[in-house]
């Protein structure tokens, strides 16, 4: 397993890119808008990490949205060498897959505390099969 980053939902870019590369001295390592989710990604990575893991992923939602008891705070988010397998792994030990890797690349489940936590397949994403590929959403995350 190897840790990639945590997101926080922003409400203003500009704000927050002179708070944490202005003022902490974060660099910006990469920016992905889509334009279909209507949402901008900006990654920041401090002096000493690389710029595939330890990031922060900053997500500003286009569309307006009040966040409550802790919705600013998305995620963390950890590469796996198979997805099925730590899905099934933790399925067995009665945690919940709220996002089931139906594709064969993300889930997502959350800690007994109520974290968000992403799972991404390590590489390519694997083959799509069952019960994955038609396990349904539990939940949020």
């Amino acid at each position: 397993m190897k840790y990639l980053h945590t997101m926080v939902r922003i409400k203003n870019i500009e704000e927050s890119l002179n708070f944490y590369c202005t003022l902490l001295g974060l660099k910006e390592v990469r920016r992905r808008e889509s334009e279909k989710g209507r949402y901008t990604l900006v990654f920041l990575a401090a002096e000493n990490s690389s710029e595939k893991s330890g990031l922060l992923e900053l997500t500003y939602n286009w569309d307006p949205e009040k966040y409550t008891g802790g919705r600013n705070f998305g995620h963390l988010a950890y590469t796996v060498e198979n997805i099925y397998d730590t899905c099934k792994k933790l399925m067995e030990n009665d945690v919940i897959i709220n996002r089931p890797p139906r594709d064969g690349h993300m889930a997502f489940v959350k800690s007994p505390d109520g974290i968000s936590i992403e799972l991404l397949q390590e590489g390519d994403p694997l083959e799509i099969v069952e019960p994955w590929k038609s396990m349904e959403n539990s939940g949020s995350w």
